[in-house]
């Protein structure tokens, strides 16, 4: 009898500790997981709990899975930790110094001509020995850099001749 006693105390634990951690989390992603593993704790099933919070079943088996393995250590919103791109950079903060000042003195690129995003990427290549770069990661980098493009404004080779200019001008005052 005492041992079913212990069972259910630490069965009506499990929720009533959900709710508080629940109830005091500030952090929103932290708080919406909390929220499914407590209503999944007082029985509630994939369903209606995706329904309540908005997430998909697939996602909140997903943070059951977590809370089982790992607990509430397991909860929360993992992005915090993600490296991101740093690791995959092509060009590091010194780097893109580099470029920026070549971009800035007027430094030729590669083939000569304007900077753009092929250029930038044989730029790139050459700086750092990858062997392929692909013209769009040069784009990304040329504006990375706040650097716009530089293309001359095409001109209308039948554009109007000066009286027609000036019998605009009056018209469109």
């Amino acid at each position: 009898m005492s041992e079913k006693r212990d069972t259910e105390n630490s069965e009506e634990a499990e929720p009533t500790r959900l709710e508080r951690l629940y109830r005091k989390a500030t952090d929103p992603v932290l708080r919406t997981h909390l929220l499914m593993v407590w209503r999944m704790s007082l029985g509630g099933s994939i369903r209606e709990v995706a329904r309540v919070v908005g997430y998909s079943e697939k996602w909140v088996r997903e943070i059951v899975r977590r809370y089982e393995s790992e607990g509430v250590e397991g909860l929360g919103d993992r992005r915090h930790g993600n490296p991101g791109a740093k690791e995959r950079a092509l060009l590091d903060e010194e780097g893109q110094a580099e470029l920026r000042k070549a971009l800035l003195e007027g430094a030729p690129p590669p083939g000569g001509g304007m900077w753009n995003g092929p250029k930038v990427a044989r730029w790139i290549e050459e700086k750092t020995g990858v062997e392929r770069v692909h013209a769009q990661r040069g784009w990304e980098y040329l504006r990375k850099a706040g650097h716009t493009p530089q293309v001359p404004r095409a001109s209308n080779e039948r554009g109007a001749d000066a009286s027609e200019r000036e019998a605009f001008k009056k018209v469109s005052r």
